[in-house]
């Protein structure tokens, strides 16, 4: 593929619910071209987007994929992505670095909870969209319910461009609005418009062309006075309403059967804007601190930022970028103004799907990859070091599901602490963390589907078996009244004795106060040099409460008195006197186990305030507050960890998709009594 200009390239994001067709329209948008000689099947495995083995083995889009092709004049980078909400890393990084944005609406299935989340993803990004009604071939399809559907859902400016020209098994093609020409056939071909369609035709184009003159103010006078607009005039003004978002073009087609494929590539083509037509981004200088614009022009300096990464067992490190001005090319030098480091560039190269094609030079506008950065993370923007511009990174939603990862096999463990990073790395809606406190590390993600596909892919591309289990809530233990304890460790086995005596005062703390030691010994009572041996006694006897066995905290533990020997005293005899007292002491002090808080913020329609309302008291919950937001519900709430662990999963099912929510941890709570029974026999019976 030759060397494009900005003008001449359209970077497109397909966007939709799972299922509705994006990766077999992307498919037939590469058969039309000539870019590949035979059309593949998601049911094969055979698609050119959908090649990683999780993908084929489940049927949907798990990985953002690069479809480039030339089409007329331009090159169309296609972007396609999940549909499944688990994989929204991949559809924010494709929205990132699109112009425009084609989303697949099923004919049958019409409007889903995907449709409307991408709508917002959209409308938040300021991208001009197309929508296309796929699927018109299958039992059941009707265009003009899902017509209906879109302009009740997304809204009255969803305007068709085309009618169909049948239904289900019927279908054939599609009727231009703004020429009034019936094509069908694969390829299309012009044939007679249906005589039955006149009215329809008539309808809906007088409604496209209303709307779309209001973007100039010369063409609305003459319509309203009654005169003819040119189809050219349309055009013309269909682009421009387009680009400001006033219209939304509804296209319609079969994308398994090839049917008015060709059509939407030509309004990809005609109304998507060009990365010169967007104009210039904002970035910051890391030298100045200083806003500066980002030209979307070849002679521009270098700015690309690296949006994906991806771990290739045989390649290494693969980073994705896009290029916002300049050039980069083949076997040079950039800087990388995050990390503050040169980088060497190797061989560049364009990805479609899993193919790589060799490329000496790629420029403003333009997406391509390169292997092995030594320190470029997603994210990162390249450029040369006399302008070290940082674009502005994206967004990524935190992780709402954690779940305890152990390997299957004691030789997993070691390769396990370097393969979840890299798997990180190429993800960053999943996290992981170790949890000291309980002795497991956590992997948190979208989802469970996720979850598993993350598994899935530290097997297969690293080699580490997992299994991934729910994880051990982090309880805590303190005591709640002030108490003292005595311990005299004496012991006589023959020559050198051990002896050490001391006396804790343990005190209660407020929460959030952690854990301290002090001592306040007079007179020598017990040697300066025996301290550190009673604080480490009680240190590692604190992470071992008398409860359940949880870690102490918000405790006081203050050494006062005790005694020594001059010849069977020792560190040890001293450390294992101080574990004991305080053992003794805890016991003693009226112990309680506590529980982690946290704060939730759950958004969700209107409609299911009620239920989300209901559930949360069940949980033992409490609502703190609620904030009404377009037809959305913001609730503001505290529960128990051990309450919502798995809250991912149940507001999913409870709101069909629709409801979002984060999690951060607030404070420990004393847990309710007939509550800690059954965490204290649980912790028993595991032991």
């Amino acid at each position: 593929m030759h060397h494009f200009t900005s003008e001449k390239i359209r970077n497109v994001v397909l966007l939709s619910h799972s299922g509705a067709g994006k990766t077999s329209l992307a498919e037939a948008a590469l058969f039309n071209c000539g870019a590949i000689s035979r059309l593949g099947n998601v049911a094969d495995g055979t698609t050119t987007s959908d090649y990683d083995p999780a993908e084929i083995k489940r049927q949907i889009s798990i990985n953002l994929s690069l479809l480039p092709l030339q089409w007329k004049d331009c090159k169309l980078n296609l972007i396609d992505t999940p549909g499944y909400p688990d994989f929204v890393a991949e559809v924010k990084a494709g929205l990132a670095i699109s112009e425009g944005a084609v989303i697949v609406v099923c004919a049958v299935s019409s409007v889903e909870v995907g449709t409307e989340q991408v709508w917002r993803y959209v409308s938040g990004a300021k991208l001009p969209r197309l929508i296309f009604v796929n699927k018109m071939d299958r039992d059941n399809a009707n265009f003009f319910n899902v017509l209906k559907d879109i302009q009740t859902k997304l809204g009255t400016k969803c305007l068709p461009v085309q009618l169909p020209i049948g239904s289900q098994k019927d279908f054939q093609g599609v009727v231009d609005l703004i020429t009034k020409k019936a094509y069908t056939g694969t390829p299309l071909k012009e044939t007679e418009m249906p005589s039955a369609m006149t009215s329809d035709v008539n309808s809906y184009r007088e409604k496209l062309v209303e709307a779309v003159v209001e973007v100039d103010d010369e063409l609305i006078a003459k319509y309203l006075d009654g005169e003819e607009i040119s189809e050219e005039q349309i055009y013309r003004c269909l682009k421009e309403a387009t680009r400001l978002g006033k219209v939304v073009p509804v296209l319609v087609g079969s994308a398994l059967k090839n049917i008015a494929v060709a059509p939407l590539m030509d309004a990809i083509h005609d109304y998507l804007p060009s990365p010169k037509e967007k104009g210039a981004l904002k970035a910051t200088n890391a030298s100045t601190g200083k806003e500066e614009a980002v030209e979307p022009a070849a002679e521009s300096p270098l700015s690309a930022l690296v949006f994906k990464t991806t771990n290739d067992p045989r390649v290494g490190r693969i980073s994705y970028f896009r290029v916002y001005s300049g050039a980069i090319s083949s076997n040079s030098q950039v800087w990388n103004a995050n990390k503050g480091t040169t980088e060497r560039i190797g061989q560049l190269f364009v990805l479609r799907g899993k193919t790589q094609e060799p490329a000496t030079q790629l420029s403003a506008g333009d997406i391509g990859a390169v292997a092995k950065l030594a320190s470029t993370a997603t994210g990162d923007t390249l450029n040369s070091r006399e302008r070290p511009l940082k674009l502005a990174p994206i967004e990524f939603p935190q992780p709402v599901l954690n779940m305890a990862v152990h390997p299957k096999a004691r030789a997993d463990l070691d390769k396990m602490s370097t393969a979840l990073p890299k798997v990180c790395e190429e993800d960053l809606t999943l996290r992981v963390q170790r949890e000291a406190d309980i002795g497991e590390i956590l992997l948190g993600g979208m989802g469970e589907t996720h979850l598993d596909v993350a598994a899935e892919r530290l097997s297969s591309k690293f080699g580490v078996e997992v299994n991934l289990q729910r994880p051990k809530v982090p309880y805590k233990e303190t005591i709640t009244v002030t108490t003292q304890a005595e311990y005299k460790h004496k012991k006589q086995t023959g020559g050198h004795g051990q002896y050490g005596h001391v006396l804790l005062e343990l005190e209660p703390l407020p929460r959030g106060s952690g854990f301290e030691f002090t001592e306040k010994v007079v007179g020598g009572a017990v040697p300066r040099n025996y301290i550190p041996a009673v604080e480490k006694g009680v240190n590692e006897a604190r992470l071992e409460g008398v409860v359940a066995g949880y870690p102490v905290v918000d405790v006081r533990a203050k050494l006062f008195d005790g005694s020594s020997h001059p010849v069977d005293s020792s560190d040890m005899s001293f450390k294992i006197a101080g574990a004991q007292a305080l053992k003794k002491g805890l016991a003693e002090g009226q112990p309680v186990l506590l529980e982690p808080i946290v704060n939730m913020t759950i958004t969700v329609p209107d409609t299911f305030t009620g239920d989300i309302i209901g559930d949360l008291n069940t949980k033992r919950a409490r609502v703190l507050g609620m904030t009404p937001s377009e037809g959305m519900n913001i609730i503001q709430a505290q529960a128990p960890l051990a309450e919502v662990l798995r809250y991912a999963v149940d507001l999913r099912s409870m709101t069909q998709g629709r409801g979002i929510f984060t999690t951060e941890f607030s404070h420990y709570e004393e847990v309710p009594a007939q509550i800690a029974q059954k965490v204290i026999a649980q912790k028993a019976s595991s032991q």
